[in-house]
């Protein structure tokens, strides 16, 4: 990557707001994990680093979670990384295979009706003759 494309992505990524943060526990794979959907749906990211309570450096971090992931780290400032990998629509839907979205479960949604106040208070009466003895009074 050239300077100029990486001056690119620092001026995109400035007002861009911290999606992930790494604290005392450091990294863990399931925080890779979410780094790695973050950068497939959003390309660039940012990444805050609890500097009181991070047990390692913002840079060391950056360079674990960048070979973690195959992506670029763009800048380390203080406690804020900024991530860049080119989205790879191949490796999302092997992603989502992976994972099974296409199963049964997922594909079959329960349709819910919502229901009114009268369509309930109906229901009621039908089910029960002397419901309609419990209607809300109106205008008084």
């Amino acid at each position: 990557m050239t300077s100029k494309e990486r001056a690119a992505l620092r001026a995109k990524a400035n007002p861009l707001e911290p999606i992930i943060q790494i604290g005392k526990e450091g990294i863990s794979d399931n925080l890779i994990a979410q780094i790695d959907d973050a950068l497939d749906t959003r390309e660039l990211i940012k990444i805050r680093v609890h500097l009181e309570t991070a047990p390692e450096a913002p840079r060391a971090f950056a360079d674990k979670v960048a070979a973690a992931t195959q992506a670029e780290v763009i800048q380390v400032i203080g406690g804020v990384i900024v991530l860049y990998r080119e989205a790879d629509e191949a490796r999302m839907m092997a992603k989502k295979k992976q994972r099974g979205s296409g199963t049964a479960k997922a594909t079959a949604r329960k349709k819910v009706k919502i229901k009114g106040l009268r369509q309930r208070q109906k229901e009621k009466e039908a089910k029960n003759p002397y419901a309609k003895y419990d209607r809300p009074k109106r205008g008084k």
